[in-house]
């Protein structure tokens, strides 16, 4: 969730992404598997942010929700977005043992159950649940494609369309084990309030349809067209937080 800064610009500890380094993460088996529902009647709308674009969804329930895992509680679904960059070299938030990724999905899911509003669970260390699922160059990718096909109708910043019946699950892989740590947003203001769920399987993405979200705007209608070529942000440093994971001794496989 982020657009590009400094690796040092802030010396918060909790900050992300971060690179994963598969050998010293700590298996734990405490760590439940994911309880994923996605509603896909919940879809509501398609929106250009000016430096990526969301597919937002209906939050005033639980119909859409995120819970086990590291999680206590579920979280509700609000909304996903994409981070690329300006080649198919790279692109993502995070890093896996030193290889970086062309994409990533970031679906972001809030505690509901504990908090009255998003931006109030935005305040807490418990406030929102992330998961991050990395994108490699590919065969073109169905559910993607569905995405595509709309996004010239939000092709400027501000612009919405409305976007119903998507099938979230789709966008996930098979293989649902994952690492998780604490950490931040990646967009200002880099609140401290993210417990991060990054699946150990990346998805495929074909290097057309990724060459479609650079032609995204982030000038509005009547300014000069200025394209969204990149929005991932730097990586920060790990410090004293350690990444777990739910699986034990499984090799990674980019």
């Amino acid at each position: 969730m982020g657009v590009s800064t400094s690796r040092n610009e802030h010396c918060r500890p909790l900050q992300s992404p971060i690179t994963i380094c598969t050998k010293k993460v700590k298996y734990d088996s405490c760590l439940k598997p994911l309880y994923i529902y996605y509603d896909p009647k919940s879809t509501r709308r398609l929106v250009n942010l000016g430096h990526c674009f969301n597919v937002e969804y209906d939050d005033t329930s639980d119909r859409s929700v995120l819970g086990e895992g590291p999680l206590i509680g579920y979280y509700r679904l609000r909304q996903f977005h994409f981070h690329w960059g300006s080649s198919d070299k790279d692109g993502s938030e995070h890093v896996i043992d030193g290889q970086e990724y062309p994409a990533e999905l970031h679906i972001v899911h809030w505690n509901a159950q504990k908090y009255p509003s998003f931006n109030e669970a935005m305040k807490h260390p418990d406030g929102l649940a992330v998961i991050g699922v990395l994108l490699k160059i590919g065969e073109p990718n169905p559910a993607i494609q569905n995405i595509i096909d709309n996004l010239d109708q939000v092709k400027t910043k501000d612009k919405e369309c409305p976007f119903t019946q998507f099938n979230l699950s789709s966008l996930l892989p098979n293989d649902r084990n994952y690492w998780t740590y604490q950490g931040s947003l990646t967009t200002s203001p880099y609140l401290e309030c993210v417990t991060w769920i990054i699946l150990q399987e990346a998805i495929p993405i074909s290097s057309d349809q990724l060459h479609h979200f650079r032609g995204l705007l982030c000038s509005s209608e009547n300014e000069d067209p200025s394209f969204i070529l990149e929005n991932h942000r730097a990586l920060q440093p790990l410090a004293a937080r350690v990444i777990r994971s739910s699986c034990k001794n499984k090799t990674h496989k980019p």
